[in-house]
């Protein structure tokens, strides 16, 4: 399966109406649904606070230059929200799998795809 097809399965779910995927540095695009598309700085933001999560606190979760509340960060999961959307961000071995997630969806619902899609790509050591 490509990178691509992880992405829009996402997005074929309901739960997330934007997603991609990025090397685990952060440093380029593997795939992308719906014109995600964080901006270089942003996506190197994310890499560095799953190790260092006090980055996110002091400056926040950014999205293409939109500021999201960051609710979670840790070496796992980076979770953030925007009124009434938010933001996904889960860490594998390789990846960074990132869904967007729209007003009149749960957040946990979407959490539990793109989490779940995270643990199956560590099962495979990505």
């Amino acid at each position: 399966m490509s990178w691509q097809a992880y992405t829009d399965n996402l997005i074929a779910t309901s739960f997330v109406d934007k997603a991609a995927i990025y090397s685990a540095a952060g440093d380029s695009v593997w795939a992308e649904s719906n014109a995600l598309g964080l901006y270089s700085t942003e996506i190197q933001e994310i890499a560095k606070g799953f190790q260092s999560p006090e980055i996110l606190q002091s400056k926040g979760l950014h999205v293409k230059g939109e500021k999201y509340f960051l609710i979670k960060a840790d070496e796992r999961s980076i979770y953030g929200r925007q009124e009434k959307s938010g933001l996904i961000c889960v860490k594998t071995k390789q990846a960074i799998l990132v869904g967007h997630y729209p007003e009149g969806v749960q957040p946990g619902d979407a959490t539990k795809v793109v989490e779940q899609l995270a643990d199956y790509l560590i099962s495979v050591n990505y």
